[in-house]
């Protein structure tokens, strides 16, 4: 089979079709040719395909009957979109960095556009039929990682074995005020109320238990940088046990960070100061470790400099 990188097909893509089972790697190497680093190259570049699917993972498993297309030219439409960054995709799950101010996807009665109709959009334009599905959850104007997967077992996977699979995510706050403590837990049972005010109450009502650890990693100029551990994912968890703590996240005005009290600081930073910056997990698919992780927000790291 000819060498990829010295003949260029004249077809918009080169078919390799699959005929033995091996990773993505040994494969191209074998069938495509070329050095190591330019095979890497190819797959960071997003110029592979498996079945019509971008990836960029080199170890994705290969069976008899798939083909694997490699692009003459880097695609024309690269993804580009101000609320979502692409981490990592390969042909079962994408990870992004989510921008505040939306929705990570659909909820009853709204018609705002979410995080997972940009990735629709983006997965559709290799295939009408391709949709993503959602495994976790960022409010509204907290930013961070978040996980989606191409196909619904993929999905189901994640939703049966959550604790298995996902072995660590962590979150950098701006509290309001100079905390107590360096390092500590919120233990609570939150509630939502109909009117969709998740309250925290200190023995059983009724609710789901929650557990955030946390750690102040500077105080300053009246805030406090957090970083902090859930042992669980409820719904606005963080958010309400800091409030329990008397130090609200900066610019949530729901849950305590009020003009009335904080003034101007309320809203110092001009968004929500939660950020999920980090996210480790198996893959449920090729069992790889996989662990990213995102930059603590400037603006989080300004409110809390000695400068301020």
């Amino acid at each position: 089979m000819s060498n990829y990188f010295d003949n260029k097909a004249r077809n918009k893509y080169v078919d390799y079709p699959v005929k033995e089972e091996m990773e993505l790697m040994p494969f191209l190497q074998k069938y495509v040719g070329g050095s190591r680093t330019k095979i890497k190259e190819l797959l960071s570049q997003r110029m592979v395909y498996v079945d019509k699917v971008q990836t960029t993972q080199f170890n994705a498993p290969l069976k008899p009957g798939q083909l694997v297309q490699i692009a003459n030219k880097r695609h024309k439409h690269d993804f580009r979109n101000k609320w979502v960054k692409i981490v990592y995709e390969d042909a079962f799950i994408i990870v992004v960095e989510k921008a505040p101010g939306i929705l990570s996807t659909t909820q009853p009665g709204s018609r705002a556009l979410t995080v997972k109709d940009i990735l629709n959009e983006y997965v559709q334009r290799t295939n009408r039929t391709f949709s993503v599905h959602s495994i976790h959850r960022l409010d509204r104007e907290t930013s961070g990682l978040l996980l989606f997967a191409k196909r619904r077992d993929v999905q189901q996977m994640f939703t049966d074995n959550w604790k298995e699979l996902v072995t660590d995510r962590r979150y950098v706050a701006v509290v309001q005020g100079d905390m107590e403590k360096d390092a500590g837990d919120v233990c609570s049972w939150l509630t939502d109320s109909k009117m969709f005010v998740t309250y925290s109450s200190p023995v059983d009502n009724g609710g789901k238990y929650a557990v955030t650890h946390y750690k102040t990693i500077k105080r300053a100029n009246g805030f406090s940088l957090m970083e902090l551990k859930l042992d669980t994912g409820r719904k606005n968890q963080i958010r309400v046990h800091m409030q329990d703590l008397k130090h609200p996240v900066v610019g949530d005005f729901k849950y305590g960070s009020t003009d009335a009290e904080y003034g101007e600081a309320a809203d110092a930073a001009g968004r929500m100061c939660l950020h999920a910056f980090l996210l480790e997990f198996t893959h449920p698919i090729t069992h790889e470790h996989l662990k990213f992780e995102t930059p603590y927000p400037a603006v989080f790291r300004e409110l809390v400099s000695k400068n301020g």
